[in-house]
Formats: C-alpha cells, structure tokens, sequence
C-alpha cells in the first residue's frame, strides 16, 4: 500500500498509524460516555449554540458562560448543529484532536533530536493523567488549544531553521496558530517561553533581533492573558474569603502543586476529579517545605548541567512554565474547589516525559510502560461514563468532596430519590456550612419532600450568605406567600421580599412579577397583586412564553375573584 514511499517514511507511517490505534484502543471507555458536571453550561444548556447571531456573541459579547474562550465555542457551535446533543459526537472530536496532538508531539520532539522522541509521544498519548481533558468534553478547550500550540512551535522551528528558503511565511504561519490557540484557551499564554527554550535548545543566539521576533507573541498572550483575569474577577467571581490569598501564600501553593503535578506523572495513582483542596497559611512553618525542595531541586538542576546539557533544565523550566497560570498565581474559579487538577498538565506534562523517554528506549521497557499506561488510562475512562459514576466515584476517593456531594445529589434529586439527595445535601455542609448553592439545593429538595418549614429555614440561611441573591429571594418569597400551611405565611416579608428581587431583575422578570403578586394577594393587597400579575403576563406573551401566560393567567382569575365590590 505504501510501496512507492521512502522506507523512512513507510516506517513514520505504521507507527503513527500505529500510536492511534494504541490512543484508541485505551480510550474505548470514553467513546459512548456521556455529558457530566459543567456540559451543561459549556454545551447542552448554552444558549449561544442555536441562536441565530450565536457565533457573533460568542466572539464578539461578554455572553459566554465561562472565560473567553471563542474557538472552542465555535467548535460546539458548529457540532451541535451537526449531531445535536448525541456525546458521542462530542467525545470522538476530542480524541481524535489528542490523537493529532501526540503525532504532533512525537513529530516536535523528533525535529528537536529528542531520543525516543516516539515513545515519549506515546506516554504522553497513554498517560492516565490526560483522561480528564480528553473524556471531559467541556476540556475540549485543552485539546484543541493544545494543538495549535504544537503547531506553533513547528511553525516557530521551521523559521530558525537556516535552510528554510521563505522563513517569514512560516513566522507569519506561527502567529496565526498562536492567535487560534489563544483562543481556545488563555492558558497558551506561556508559549513565547517555549519559544525562547526551543532557541536556547537549539544553541541559537538569542539576541535583539530574536527578542523582537518574540515580541509580538508576548504582547497578544500578555493581552489575552489580561483579558482572563479580569473575566475572572468580574464573571467569574473569583473573589471573597476563598481567593484572598496574600503573595507568600500562593507562592506556597505554586511550589507545593508543581510536586504533586510531577508526583502524579511519576506514579499515577488515585486519580480524581476533585482533589482535596489545600490550607495553606504562610504562619506555618511544614508549608515551606514544599517551597525548600523546590528550590533545591532547581539547584541540583543547575549544578548538573555540566552532565545533562541543556535537556533537564529545558524540560523542568518548560513543565513550571507551562504550568504557571494555573499554579495559584492567579486566582481561578476552580480553585473553590481545589488548587490541583489533572487536565492542567495536559502540555507542561511534555518536559518531563520527553526526558524520561530518553532513559527509557529499551523496547522491553518501553512496551510494559505503555502497557501499563494503557490499561490504566482505559480504567480511568470508566470513571467518566456519566455524571453519577463521576461523582461516585469521587466520593469513594475523596470523600470529603462537598462538590461531589452537592453534584451526586443534585442527580439523586432529578431522579426523584429525595431522601437520599437531601443527605448528601447535609453532607456537603458539614463540610462548607457557608455555602450558598448548597442551602439554596438543599431548600428546593425539602420543598418537593413536602417540608415547607424547612425550605423557608435553608433559603433564611442562604439569604444570610448573599442577601442580594435574586432566586433566593424570589423563591422565599413564594413559600411565605403560598405555604400550604397557614403559620409559615408572611405576607409582608414576602412582598418585601419579592420587591427586592424585582428591583434587582429590572421589573423586567414574569416569574418575579408573578411571585410579587401572590404576595401582595397574601398580604390582601389585591388591587396591586392583580396589576403586578397583568404586567406579569404582558411580559411572559411579549417573550413568547405561553406556557407562563397560562399559569400567570389562572393566578389573575384568582386575585380578581378576591377583589372587594365598589360601594
């Protein structure tokens, strides 16, 4: 079949072919998995997918419902209108994209001299660590940034390269990658190091004209990089008691999350969705140890070039850099959560296994290692089959998880297993008392178990954490305005409530209106409570909403009905 190519090609050629099959073979558990955790928000519940000015708000509006990450968008964009909310669509996309990023790996390293340059494409292909951005289909951002980060730096390397007869197309070529990898995700932002570590590699002058080359690269990831904090401060809300971290803090988790990143590499196992989330404080004098063996590790680096060469030091700056915007740093939203997780070493993991490629090349160890590798990439798959088997097993492994209590209950609780969402609920705040969402979950899950009293006591505490929360006041103030039982009533705190909630929404919310007026009914206002649902339904048919017409419609009948005879 391939008789008429050079037998250097004919043999690329079966081993990517070959390195495929290997990526496929190990991910089959990930072929028909479902939708878990944010899909929702990133593709089955994101509106910007099938509206018809969808591709200009998602590039051009503050609508996105995450960070700005435009291509990856366009991506769910274009694949929704393709095949809908099949997950298997979705799913292969993602596979195949870390399948061109492993030949793309195996092709940098080969054109840097790499030894073993195709087992290192392997590992990193095979590793159990990658299943989190390549099973999770809202990580498309990671592959598909990944991808065109590695084009960048081939497009980067055919420039220097003195032979190349028009380098300028391929610099060009380069800034045109990094512009598409920047937006699929931010974190790209580190590649102008990368750049600077391929000439030092390469043992090329890196003089002004070089730095001005650079240049550009620096300014649009430092820009796009800008863009990133600030979504995350003001969209995000990446602020209050759980991001105030002082300097020395943050330097403590950096230095701490770069050991348990390469700790995860060394020897991957235990792996989780959530890991614990770390207490670091800078009075503490064991969270420097972390800090101390960092730094001796850079020293022992350094010392030992003389022996190593470049390579070592190369690798260990490309893995701290490429990891350095999700190191603590700059605080994400994730980080509520945990400062660590897998799919941020998706490409500084790349150093590191590129170096143990060049120790590993005999053929009898390489084979066991992807073996290994292999099967426990397939088992981590599993783990991702659906949003239950998720959360289930996150607890089994982290069982102090309050996110996957919270999540494991929400599930539970669509499923009508009341009893059992409501316990992970009151799992979940033995853990984080202090949160909002869970008080708010919690509420709704007593509501449909039939405990009034005890929905208007976890929307009480929840309005207590964030007073200016529009659902929750909205939500209590139809339980005190329509509690079937007559001493949880209030008619006037209901109405303040609701009126809170309305001046917040903009007077432009039915649902609000709608729950302003049964207050108001309740309080025996029934002149106000009858214009409040009027304009209530004026707004629901003005959105097209029949369905809340109807129901805004019967609770109208209800007021006039009440309304007192003129004398």
């Amino acid at each position: 079949m391939v008789d008429f190519l050079p037998s250097s090609w004919r043999r690329d050629w079966l081993l990517g072919f070959f390195l495929v099959v290997l990526i496929l073979i190990a991910y089959q558990p990930a072929w028909h998995a479902g939708f878990i955790w944010d899909d929702d928000a990133y593709l089955t519940q994101n509106p910007l997918l099938t509206a018809p000015d969808g591709l200009r708000r998602i590039w051009f509006s503050l609508d996105s419902p995450s960070q700005y990450f435009p291509l990856t968008y366009t991506t769910f964009y274009i694949e929704r209108a393709w095949w809908g909310l099949n997950p298997a669509g979705y799913h292969w996309v993602n596979l195949l994209l870390h399948a061109a990023n492993a030949l793309l790996v195996w092709r940098l390293l080969a054109r840097l001299r790499v030894p073993g340059a195709w087992l290192a494409a392997a590992i990193f292909a095979l590793h159990p660590v990658q299943v989190e951005s390549v099973a999770w289909i809202t990580e498309r951002k990671n592959v598909l940034m990944g991808f065109f980060f590695l084009l960048t730096l081939l497009a980067w390397l055919k420039f220097i390269d003195k032979q190349c007869k028009r380098p300028w197309r391929f610099y060009v070529l380069a800034l045109v990658f990094y512009a598409l990898a920047l937006a699929a995700k931010t974190t790209a932002c580190t590649l102008p190091a990368a750049l600077l570590l391929i000439l030092w590699l390469e043992k090329k002058p890196i003089h002004w004209l070089r730095l001005a080359q650079v240049a550009p690269f620096v300014a649009m990831g430092i820009g796009m990089g800008l863009v990133t904090v600030w979504w995350e401060q003001h969209h995000q809300g990446t602020q209050g008691k759980l991001f105030d971290m002082g300097p020395m803090e943050r330097v403590l988790v950096a230095s701490r999350a770069l050991w348990f990143y390469a700790g995860k590499l060394l020897w991957p196992v235990n792996l989780m969705f959530s890991y614990p989330r770390w207490t670091m404080a800078a009075s503490d004098a064991r969270a420097y140890g972390w800090l101390l063996a960092t730094a001796a590790a850079g020293v022992v680096i350094w010392r030992a070039r003389q022996w190593t060469g470049r390579s070592v030091e190369v690798a260990a700056l490309f893995f701290a850099t490429t990891l350095s915007p999700v190191l603590g740093f700059v605080m994400l939203f994730t980080f509520q959560y945990s400062f660590v997780a897998d799919h941020y070493q998706y490409l500084a993991c790349i150093g590191p296994i590129a170096l143990a490629a060049t120790i590993l090349r005999k053929p009898i160890v390489g084979a066991l290692l992807l073996l290994t590798l292999g099967g426990l990439t397939r088992q981590q798959c599993g783990m991702y089959a659906n949003a239950e088997t998720l959360w289930q097993t996150t607890l089994a492994r982290n069982p102090d998880s309050w996110l996957a209590h919270n999540n494991l209950a929400i599930i539970l609780h669509q499923q009508g297993k009341v009893d059992e969402a409501i316990i992970n609920y009151q799992e979940a705040l033995k853990i984080v008392p202090d949160n909002e969402s869970v008080h708010f979950n919690l509420a709704r899950a007593f509501l449909q178990n039939g405990s009034a009293g005890e929905a208007i006591a976890q929307y009480q505490l929840a309005l207590q954490i964030d007073p200016a929360d529009i659902e929750v006041q909205n939500n209590l103030a139809w339980l005190l305005a329509t509690s079937p039982t007559a001493a949880l009533r209030n008619g006037e705190k209901a109405v303040q409530l609701a009126r809170q909630a309305n001046e917040l929404a903009g007077g432009r919310n039915p649902i609000i209106l709608g729950t302003l007026a049964a207050a108001l009914a309740e309080a025996g206002r029934f002149d106000e409570a009858r214009e409040s649902a009027q304009k209530a339904i004026e707004l629901a048919r003005a959105m097209g909403r029949k369905n809340w017409v109807e129901r805004l419609s019967r609770e109208l009948q209800r007021y006039e009905a009440r309304l007192p005879l003129h004398q």
